[in-house]
């Protein structure tokens, strides 16, 4: 469970959250994690009229980007074209409108045997945020070239 700010959009790409679920991974005082694995790594999608209901509303109506639907996302058409798989989260009002909030959920299946090596394009560290380069074989490096030893987890 987390709290958290319904996303944006950006250029091509439909409203969206990014997951990725480390096992194994040890929580450190600052919120960042260390060791473990990455078993997980995934996104997850708001159905098409709760996105308009919030773009509607500010500041998400200030976003001059052109909004790309779910119907023409690749992402969204490649994870259900041939699955029974629902990657759109559930959710319900907690008032009477979008302004109020509300509470999403999704059941997220994890292969704990997998093992993912995810492309980082940042990083928390003890020094703060950090840009990293990723290599062209997926493996996530930081801007000294090494693996990062961290990586921010949500509250």
């Amino acid at each position: 469970m987390f709290d958290t700010l319904f996303p944006g959009h950006y250029d091509s790409r439909t409203t969206h959250y990014h997951n990725i679920a480390h096992f194994h991974a040890k929580r450190l005082p600052n919120n960042t994690i260390a060791g473990g694995k990455v078993s997980h790594v995934g996104q997850i999608f708001w159905d098409q009229d709760i996105i308009s209901a919030v773009e509607s509303t500010y500041p998400y109506n200030t976003n001059s980007i052109p909004i790309t639907p779910n119907a023409e996302d690749r992402v969204v058409n490649v994870e259900t074209e041939n699955s029974e798989a629902d990657p759109m989260l559930n959710y319900a009002y907690l008032g009477d409108s979008v302004e109020d909030g509300l509470f999403a959920w999704i059941t997220v299946a994890v292969n704990l045997s997998a093992v993912h090596y995810p492309y980082y394009t940042n990083v928390y560290t003890e020094n703060g945020g950090l840009e990293v380069d990723g290599t062209s074989d997926g493996s996530p490096r930081d801007i000294d070239g090494g693996l990062p030893q961290t990586s921010s987890v949500p509250n």
